[in-house]
């Protein structure tokens, strides 16, 4: 694997965990949003990583011989949770039901901190492989420096 590679496997990674933080706040935002565009309450979104080769088609064909299988993280979609409503007795709400209730998003406060906590470790790995590869090129060069 040379330094291209490894930075864009890093900056693959970062792209990822930024969408990722971009739907947990998204989450965190709605999370007492009772009406949407679609209709109903906000639905907690959530994003699906997939592992994707890196190369071309002759390059995974070259790689698959020599062993060396190099993966980069891909946003495979946003996942929508069609879970139960959070429902709270709120007669003077104007989505209340017949019952007085309100249906909320099931979003725990605590989950997304969590999932955004994990996220900024995530992002943080990146960069610092993104930091080591840049000193190592810069090492390599600095070597054949006459």
């Amino acid at each position: 694997m040379d330094f291209f590679t490894a930075l864009d496997v890093s900056s693959t990674g970062l792209s990822a965990q930024r969408m990722r933080m971009n739907v947990i706040s998204g989450n965190l935002a709605n999370i007492e949003t009772t009406r949407t565009p679609e209709g109903g309450y906000y639905r907690r979104k959530d994003v699906i990583f997939a592992a994707t080769r890196v190369g071309s088609p002759f390059q995974d064909i070259l790689e698959s011989r020599l062993a060396s299988n190099v993966y980069q993280v891909q946003v495979e979609g946003i996942y929508q949770d069609n879970g139960p409503p959070r429902l709270k007795y709120d007669p003077g709400h104007p989505d209340a039901d017949d019952k007085g209730y309100v249906a909320l998003p099931n979003i725990s406060v605590m989950g997304e901190m969590v999932n955004m906590l994990l996220t900024t470790r995530a992002y943080e790995a990146n960069i610092t492989a993104i930091n080591a590869t840049k000193n190592m090129a810069l090492k390599a060069l600095e070597i054949s420096r006459p």
